[in-house]
């Protein structure tokens, strides 16, 4: 069964690298064709065969980059149109970098771009189809699995929905309780393919992973908070005895020094690029009723210290005229038109670059949460003052891999995964991420009506 598995996965890989060499073809045929000409007319210098490979593979090289960057190479993985939407940006970025790289050999902006878009349009037409039938392939080759869902105590429907959302994947079958015992789940495991651990008690989690590693049974297990912490601790050697060190800074210091240098470059610049449309937004604001352009709210930042962050402001003027603190809900009737416009496109939240070059904010980090709800949320959880460990975000790994709507429980954990295993790259990596997920609707879908923060269950017992 495992020397099947790694044959289809090979057989996928090599699908996802012959796509890509086929988007190259595209422009290895455009560059002998056409840009080259022009280049060889105007400067007279000749590529010997070695130049043209040369130009072709740095092509393709930055297109696998941002290719695996943006996730266009998990075909299965992702939904058809993620992986579409993935390989359109990355598409995007190389040929916009292709077309720099090709006017500066030919002089400053003056290659035309009437053959760039074309050839753009012909690629993102052939990965359309591509994607199509590699996803034809990968579900012929890859059925849902058949899984068998371990759980406690903890309701498992919002689980259950998870798993549903992607049934060409997966498919639970059967769900058992942790009190049906070792014996009776050990007997259910042979009639599936893998299972899940669910919020079951570490105890007994660890006698059943143990088991299935043991057996070679694939286990999806969902971490506590305590797992994420250990998975990005160092490991280090005391002579013969492993160790695992989690460290009391979040961020040493020639991280946080390289990332402060980031954050005010990037800022500085997307504050210049940026300014036309936040020029004409607050006009719009302004003169749709004549309200105040800006919204000031105290939110916490690195170990809870208060600040004023900055948006352009998508509610009413009285949107909290009761004086609670609430998140925006779907179809939430304090939004307004013109709000509802910035917050679809993240327009409003572009203020926030001069919270970053003060110094509250940085580019990539947890967003920063009102003092009011990470009180209710700690009542709870007292854990959440893990997120401010380090400074608050513009964007952060909750806002890609996650929704406005995540739950605090859920969005806990991805923001210490990124604390715990912060690089620079991850944070550039997260950079280029966080336009993708302009685009996706599902990124900023409010909570439910009648939920006042993220938490779930307040609207399960309002409906009690």
């Amino acid at each position: 069964m495992r020397q099947n598995e790694s044959l289809k996965r090979l057989m996928m890989l090599a699908l996802s690298v012959a796509g890509l060499c086929a988007l190259t073809a595209f422009y290895a045929y455009m560059w002998y064709n056409y840009f080259y000409n022009h280049i060889f007319w105007k400067t007279g210098n000749r590529f010997n065969v070695n130049g043209h490979i040369l130009v072709v593979g740095i092509y393709f090289v930055l297109l696998f980059f941002f290719s695996n960057t943006y996730g266009a190479l998990k075909i299965g993985y992702l939904k058809p149109m993620d992986v579409f939407l993935s390989q359109l940006f990355a598409l995007l970025c190389v040929n916009v970098l292709t077309y720099a790289q090709l006017c500066l050999m030919y002089g400053w902006f003056v290659i035309s771009g009437e053959k760039m878009v074309p050839m753009t349009v012909y690629q993102l037409v052939f990965s359309a189809v591509w994607i199509w039938i590699c996803n034809l392939i990968y579900r012929r080759a890859f059925p849902p699995r058949r899984l068998l869902l371990v759980h406690g105590e903890r309701a498992i429907g919002d689980i259950l929905n998870k798993f549903a959302s992607r049934k060409d994947k997966y498919r639970v079958e059967r769900c058992m309780n942790i009190k049906e015992g070792y014996d009776a789940i050990r007997a259910a495991l042979p009639g599936y393919d893998a299972v899940v651990l669910w919020d079951i008690h570490t105890k007994d989690r660890n006698v059943l992973l143990k088991y299935c590693y043991s057996r070679s049974i694939r286990v999806y297990m969902m971490p506590k908070i305590p797992d994420v912490i250990v998975k990005g601790s160092t490991q280090l050697h005391l002579f013969d005895t492993p160790i695992l060190l989690t460290r009391e800074c979040a961020l040493r210091v020639e991280q946080r020094i390289v990332k402060r240098i980031i954050d005010l470059v990037c800022a500085a610049i997307l504050l210049v690029l940026t300014s036309p449309i936040m020029l004409v937004t607050a006009v719009v604001i302004r003169l749709y009723d004549g309200g105040p352009v800006l919204y000031k709210q105290v939110r916490c930042t690195r170990d809870a210290r208060e600040f004023q962050i900055l948006k352009f402001r998508s509610m009413r003027v009285d949107a909290e005229k009761d004086g609670v603190a609430r998140l925006a809900s779907k179809h939430d009737s304090r939004i307004t038109p013109v709000g509802r416009f910035i917050r679809a496109v993240r327009i409003d939240e572009l203020p926030q670059l001069i919270n970053i070059l003060k110094g509250e904010m940085s580019f990539i980090g947890p967003r920063p949460e009102r003092p009011e709800i990470i009180a209710q949320y700690m009542e709870e959880m007292p854990e959440f003052a893990f997120r401010m460990k380090v400074k608050a975000g513009l964007a952060g790994y909750a806002q890609v891999y996650g929704k406005y709507n995540t739950t605090p429980y859920d969005k806990l954990k991805l923001d210490l995964f990124y604390i715990e295993n912060y690089t620079v790259w991850l944070d550039l990596k997260l950079m280029l991420l966080t336009l993708k997920i302009l685009f996706s609707p599902d990124s900023t879908e409010g909570v439910d009506a009648k939920q006042v923060t993220a938490m779930k269950h307040e609207m399960e017992e309002e409906e009690k």
